[in-house]
C-alpha cells in the first residue's frame, strides 16, 4: 500500500470473520470489489495492519486482559439493556475467544441465567454465511473449522437478534477489520431481518480507515473497554 494509494482512497463500506482465513489464504480479496488491483492493494494493507494489531494485542498482560474483558462486559451489558426487544426470547450471538480476544464467556452465562438465549457462530460451509447454534454452559463443544470450539451439530440453529463480531481493528465510521475471511459480512448481508451488530475490540486498535470495499458492512455499534466508541444513527 503506497502513500499515493492512501491519499487517493475514499472510505465507503466493513470487514471480516471469526476465523483465521487470512492464514489459510493470505492473498484473500473480494472479487466483487470495483477494481481488482485496488482490492489486492487493500488486502495486502489489511494483512499488514492485522498482523501489527494482533502483535500489539499479544503484549497485554493477564491482568490487563482481565481488566479489558471486565470493562467490555460491563459496557456490553449496558448496550444490551438499552436495546428494545419484541419477542418471547432474545437471542444474542457471542463468539468463542481465540487469539487473545477479550473473553466474554462469564457474561454469556449471566445472560442465560436471566433468560436470554445465547448462540455461537459455526462455519458449516466455507465462504458461505455463518450458522448460529444455541450454546449453554453445559454444551459439549466440538472442534470446528480452524479448530475453533463450536456447539455440536445437534444443537438448535437460531436466527440471532444481536450479533457480536470480534474485531482486530476498527475505524470511526463503524467498519471493522477482522481476520480476513469475510464471514461476518456475508452473514449480515444474508440474514433477514438483519441482526443488530456490535463489534468488540480494543480502544487502541482504532485505525483512521480500513479502506472499506463494496462487500464491507459497518457495525451498528463499536464497543471497546472505553464503552461505545461508535453508534450508528438508525
Amino acid at each position: 500500500m503506497t502513500s499515493d494509494f492512501e491519499a487517493s482512497r475514499r472510505p465507503g463500506g466493513g470487514s471480516s470473520s471469526p476465523c483465521m482465513a487470512d492464514e489459510v489464504d493470505p492473498q484473500y480479496f473480494d472479487p466483487m470489489a470495483v477494481d481488482p488491483e485496488q482490492a489486492r492493494d487493500v488486502a495486502r494493507w489489511r494483512q499488514s495492519e492485522r498482523k501489527a494489531l494482533r502483535d500489539a494485542r499479544k503484549t497485554l498482560t493477564s491482568h490487563q486482559r482481565q481488566t479489558v474483558a471486565t470493562a467490555l462486559m460491563a459496557a456490553l451489558g449496558n448496550v444490551l439493556d438499552r436495546r428494545a426487544f419484541e419477542g418471547s426470547v432474545r437471542t444474542v450471538a457471542f463468539y468463542w475467544p481465540i487469539k487473545d480476544e477479550p473473553d466474554l464467556r462469564p457474561l454469556m452465562s449471566d445472560l442465560i441465567a436471566d433468560g436470554t438465549r445465547v448462540a455461537l457462530p459455526v462455519v458449516e460451509t466455507r465462504a458461505a454465511p455463518l450458522v448460529f447454534r444455541v450454546w449453554t454452559p453445559e454444551t459439549r463443544m466440538e472442534r470446528g473449522h480452524w479448530n475453533i470450539p463450536v456447539p455440536p451439530e445437534d444443537a438448535p440453529a437460531v436466527h440471532p437478534d444481536i450479533v457480536l463480531a470480534p474485531l482486530v481493528g476498527w475505524d470511526g465510521e463503524g467498519f471493522r477489520l477482522g481476520y480476513g475471511g469475510g464471514y461476518f459480512d456475508r452473514t449480515l448481508a444474508d440474514l433477514s431481518p438483519r441482526p443488530f451488530s456490535i463489534g468488540i475490540g480494543l480502544a487502541s486498535a482504532r485505525l483512521s480507515t480500513i479502506f472499506p470495499q463494496p462487500h464491507d458492512i459497518p457495525m451498528d455499534v463499536i464497543l471497546t473497554e472505553q464503552g461505545a466508541v461508535f453508534e450508528a444513527k438508525r
